[in-house]
Parts: structure tokens; C-alpha cells; sequence
């Protein structure tokens, strides 16, 4: 999933610490949030969102990707 998190934090001057701080986690758990090794719980990305006054859409990119079962479009 794709996330605005760094361009965010950069805007704010803060960080990934500064932001871990504020949210309640780790400086490690936003390195692998902004490098997309990590989705967060719904819980961490509304606590995100509203530290950065957006909604979670706005923060996290969903992109589905086909399954398996579904048909191919041509």
C-alpha cells in the first residue's frame, strides 16, 4: 500500500522519531510505514490521519490487485 506519510512528515519539519513519538510508536515502525514494508492497523492509521488533519484515503493509497478467480480484462 502507498502512503504519503514522508512527504507529510517532511512538510512538518519532523522526524520519523518525532512523528513515532507522537503516535505512540517506534522511530523503526515509520522507517517501514513511508518504505512500504509495513500496512498499518486501523488503528495507527486514523491516529496518522488525524495527527496530519486527513482522512485515512487521503493518507494511505489502496491499490487492488486482481485475484486469482477473477477474469482477465482485455
Amino acid at each position: 500500500m502507498k502512503n504519503l506519510l514522508a512527504e507529510m512528515r517532511q512538510i512538518r519539519g519532523l522526524t520519523q522519531q518525532e512523528l513515532g513519538d507522537w503516535v505512540g510508536v517506534s522511530r523503526q515502525t515509520i522507517v517501514s510505514l513511508e518504505k512500504g514494508r509495513y500496512n498499518p492497523s486501523l488503528l495507527l492509521a486514523h491516529r496518522l490521519a488525524v495527527f496530519f488533519g486527513k482522512s485515512i484515503e487521503d493518507m494511505f493509497l489502496f491499490e487492488e490487485t486482481p485475484s486469482a478467480s477473477e477474469p482477465k480484462k482485455q
